[in-house]
């Protein structure tokens, strides 16, 4: 899970970085940037998150880590071959 406040728009490093550890990672907002400043819109980490979740205060690390168990608990049941 990351929280990458302002460098979520920013940041190209960020999503770099996020890419060369290969681990499954979700974007997590504690406001809903979409409905603040345009340049909020865009995330530049979003390409490398298996997931986005956003709005919901604190409730969103919640909500964060519970998708990210299910998440990995699927790949993990998946069939290999």
């Amino acid at each position: 899970m990351l929280n990458g406040a302002a460098l979520t728009h920013t940041s190209i490093a960020l999503y770099d970085a996020l890419k060369a550890v290969g681990l499954p990672c979700v974007e997590v907002h504690l406001s809903n940037p979409e409905a603040r400043e345009a340049y909020r819109a865009q995330s530049r980490i979003a390409a490398a998150c298996v997931a986005k979740v956003s709005g919901f205060g604190g409730d969103s690390y919640v909500l964060a880590l519970e998708g990210l168990v299910r998440w990995l608990n699927r790949r993990a049941a998946a069939p290999r071959g």
